[in-house]
């Protein structure tokens, strides 16, 4: 019986997708944006966070990795416009566990039956996209886009936005463009 309890554990492990559980996090820019002449920033309207406390923590912590990156907030006209658009969607997945054996056609009287329990699980998913506009021209310049499973938990969603964040500065600015010979 021990065989049997592992083969079921390995196999919620095998049918739980693990897409649902790891942070996505991707960037893409304007190659002909001048990078290196940003240096103050201003907020523009985006897509709220539908609690008003979690939106206030993800422009803290938008501010914050501005700060790391080199950036003021602007007195004046800035260099770029800043935008958030955070959404939540609902998903959900079937969990089978269990087993099942059997043979022939269950109405030509063949066949055994086994045992096995399928169950619905809901969670949210929750995308924070990241927006940066050239304040001249009005042209997005760059995106940053990271998405999670959402908890229940304040904390636990503020520790996710700050990693996504991290994960979008990793490499801004972004590199220019190598020439080719």
């Amino acid at each position: 019986m021990k065989w049997f309890s592992r083969t079921l554990a390995l196999a919620v492990l095998v049918l739980v997708p693990m897409s649902a559980f790891a942070q996505k996090v991707n960037t893409d820019f304007d190659p002909s944006a001048p990078f290196a002449k940003y240096k103050t920033y201003a907020w523009a309207e985006g897509t709220k966070s539908p609690n008003p406390l979690g939106e206030d923590r993800i422009h803290a912590a938008v501010e914050a990795r501005l700060a790391m990156a080199g950036f003021t907030k602007a007195t004046g006209t800035p260099d770029v416009f800043i935008a958030t658009h955070a959404v939540g969607k609902e998903e959900k997945e079937v969990i089978t566990t269990g087993f099942d054996y059997g043979y022939g056609y269950y109405r030509h009287g063949g066949g055994m039956g086994g045992m096995s329990t399928s169950t619905v699980n809901t969670y949210t998913v929750g995308t924070l996209v990241l927006d940066m506009y050239d304040a001249s021209t009005k042209k997005l310049v760059w995106r940053g886009t990271g998405s999670d499973t959402m908890s229940d938990k304040a904390e636990k969603n503020a520790k996710k936005v700050d990693k996504a964040l991290q994960k979008m500065f990793k490499e801004y600015p972004p590199a220019p463009p190598k020439s080719k010979p």
